[in-house]
């Protein structure tokens, strides 16, 4: 099993930053990639960004290319989501998500979530 916390999210005015984390504990030897999601009121879960267990092969949404960075300390099994130029449309509980197999499009393991509200 893996466990995933995340943490950073807050409240923001348009046009600042925030950065998000996720500490990943337990078989972390397991996992493969890294998501990060987000589901704003009425909306569906939507990716944001994911990234290879190893750092590399990072994936951006297109609404947030530019913006947002995923990156990955391998030390401290955290990923990160670095998020600039924040708009309104970006406000929503966003979540940590890992998955163990390159094959499947679900992810296995997923965070409490944490809310980021952008204020106009």
């Amino acid at each position: 099993q893996v466990q995933l916390v995340e943490s950073g999210g807050g409240l923001v005015q348009a046009g600042g930053s925030l950065r998000l984390s996720c500490a990943a504990s337990g078989r972390t030897f397991s996992l493969y990639r890294m998501g990060w999601f987000r589901q704003a009121p009425g909306k569906e879960r939507e990716s944001v960004a994911s990234i290879r267990w190893s750092g590399t092969n990072p994936y951006y949404a297109e609404s947030v290319k530019g913006r947002f960075t995923i990156s990955r300390d391998n030390a401290k099994n955290t990923v990160y989501l670095q998020m600039n130029s924040l708009k309104s449309e970006d406000t929503a509980v966003y979540y940590c998500a890992g998955k163990v197999a390159p094959t499947k499009n679900e992810y296995d393991y997923w965070g409490q979530g944490t809310q980021v509200t952008v204020s106009s």
